[in-house]
Formats: structure tokens, C-alpha cells, sequence
């Protein structure tokens, strides 16, 4: 592979999935984007098929009775209805392989620096129950699989619209891993939870404010933990055409934010695992441009021309 790309981590899987009629979740995006990617002349070497995690796994970080109801498809109608999705064996596999996924994109941006995940950021999953169509928080498992690795301490920068709940209780005892949150306040979850840094947004923020919000924290946390791993939640629902985003955020805006996020870190020569986390616009085009833009921002500062391929 060429040194000039990062890894980029995808499974077909991603978007195998069936859903009612009108159901909210984007469940093609994961597709839309991997052949935009290649349309736009990323070699299919550039990308690594992860392997679903096993389920017992899972006990590292959540409550085993959860994991088996969940897995086997006996967890109750309502908590079903808190997640967002009909049960199936497939969410069960999608979500499994998505784990996997984010734990690889780690390891390989501990070994080459930076890596990019094409799925991640189920952020509302909690040590027993599943919310906001997360069933299980793949960031905080590869955090928790990584320190026990004896790495650390990890960031986790999190930068979807929406508070990264689970990911702050889950880690509210350990000093090891960071949460840190930059979301839209009024906006789901109605009920947040204490990150180790939050930031919550006034609605209709724009890219100005925002950008400044992101900049100073990022440099707080860099200088106040010198973490040995970021894992980044590039979630694009703070764009402005987002259905349920509620902030007032550019195509230009976001371009900003991955780029000084990614930039800043490998100036400070931190890996960063990067996932692509929330976006809702049902247009599938108009999202995955957005999207996008994480993938030019890594392009650039790794030193590919690809970053000249993708629009703005």
C-alpha cells in the first residue's frame, strides 16, 4: 500500500442491513461511501476487511446478561425500542464486525500512524442497555482493549453532535482512558452524562464558534494528558443540512475540524483512529460528501494528491 494513504478499515456488512419502510438510520451509507472511495481512485489495497469480535468478548465492557439477550435476540420489545432497530442476525453481525473494525483501525494507527474506519461512533451504548441505534460502544471497547495492552493514556475526542453518554460512564472510574465531548447541548441524549471534558454547544452554532471550541479543546487535552492514542469521532450530524444535528456547521466547516484535529495530532506524532460516527441527511449523496471530508483531510496530511479529488 501506498505510504501516502492511511488504512482504511470497511465490511460489506456495514450496510446489509434491512429496515422498515422510512426508518430514520442511513443504513446505506457505509456502501455509498466505500464506492465513493473508490471512484475516486483509492486502490482496493488500501482497505482492510476487519473480523467480527466474538460475543464473550463483549464481557470486558458490558454486562454479560445484556450481551447474550442482545446476541440471541431476547432482550426485551422496549430496550429494543431505546436502540432504534428491529432485532436480526444481521444487526447482531454488523455490529459485531463494526467492533472488530474499530479495535483494527486502532492497531493500525498505533503501527502507521493513522487509520480511518468506515463505521464507528455507537457512543450511546452503556454498560447494560443499548440507545440511539448503538448496541454496543465500539469506541470504548478498543479503548479498554488497547490500555489493557498497557497503552496509554487514550483520548477519546468525540465530536458528533450528539453527547457521547456511554462512552463517559462507562469510563467515569478510569483515569487511564479520557472522554471528552464537543456536542449540541439541546440535543439528544435530553439527559448527559459528566465526560473528564465536555462542551456543550448553543443550537444554530456556526463554524467559527465551533472551530474555536474544537481548537482550544483539543490543545487543553493534548498538553494536559499527552495521550499515546486518539480515537476520533468525526460524526458529520453538526452539518447543517443534518436531520437531527440542530447546529449550523459548513461542508468547509467540517473540512476545518478533521483536518485540525488529524493535523494537530500528527504534528504532536499521537496515532489517531479515526471513525466516521453520526450523519443523517437522507439524501445519500449529499451525506457521503460530507462524510468525505474527514477522507481529505487524512489525504492531505498524509500527502496523497487524492485530497485534490474530493470536493468541498
Amino acid at each position: 500500500m501506498s505510504a501516502q494513504l492511511p488504512p482504511l478499515i470497511y465490511h460489506p456488512c456495514y450496510s446489509e442491513l434491512t429496515l422498515p419502510a422510512n426508518h430514520r438510520y442511513p443504513i446505506g451509507k457505509y456502501r455509498t461511501l466505500y464506492q465513493r472511495l473508490l471512484a475516486l481512485g483509492v486502490p482496493q489495497r488500501a482497505f482492510y476487511l476487519p473480523q467480527a469480535i466474538k460475543a464473550q468478548a463483549l464481557e470486558l465492557l458490558h454486562e454479560p446478561a445484556y450481551v447474550n439477550a442482545l446476541c440471541h435476540g431476547t432482550l426485551d420489545a422496549r430496550a429494543m425500542r431505546r436502540i432504534g432497530f428491529p432485532w436480526s442476525p444481521e444487526l447482531i453481525t454488523r455490529s459485531l464486525t463494526s467492533l472488530g473494525g474499530t479495535l483494527l483501525c486502532a492497531e493500525l494507527a498505533l503501527e502507521q500512524g493513522l487509520a480511518l474506519h468506515l463505521s464507528g461512533g455507537y457512543h450511546h451504548a452503556f454498560y447494560a442497555e443499548g440507545s440511539g441505534f448503538c448496541l454496543f460502544n465500539d469506541l470504548a471497547f478498543a479503548a479498554l482493549s488497547i490500555q489493557q495492552r498497557g497503552i496509554g493514556p487514550i483520548l477519546i475526542f468525540d465530536c458528533d453532535v450528539h453527547q457521547g453518554d456511554g462512552s463517559a460512564a462507562l469510563f467515569a472510574d478510569n483515569s487511564g482512558i479520557i472522554t471528552a465531548s464537543l456536542h449540541c447541548e439541546k440535543n439528544f441524549p435530553a439527559r448527559k452524562q459528566r465526560s473528564d471534558w465536555d462542551i456543550g454547544l448553543e443550537r444554530d452554532c456556526t463554524d467559527k464558534t465551533y472551530l474555536e471550541a474544537v481548537s482550544q479543546s483539543l490543545d487543553t487535552l493534548l498538553r494536559w494528558y499527552q495521550p499515546e492514542l486518539v480515537l476520533y469521532d468525526a460524526g458529520v450530524d453538526i452539518h447543517r443540512q443534518d436531520d437531527l444535528g440542530l447546529l449550523n456547521i459548513s461542508t468547509a466547516g467540517v473540512l476545518a475540524r478533521d483536518t485540525l484535529v488529524l493535523q494537530r495530532c500528527h504534528d504532536a506524532g499521537i496515532p489517531v483512529a479515526a471513525v466516521i460516527g453520526g450523519g443523517y441527511q437522507r439524501d445519500l449523496q449529499a451525506l457521503t460528501q460530507v462524510h468525505l471530508q474527514l477522507f481529505k483531510a487524512a489525504f492531505a496530511v498524509q500527502g496523497s494528491a487524492l485530497w485534490r479529488e474530493i470536493e468541498t
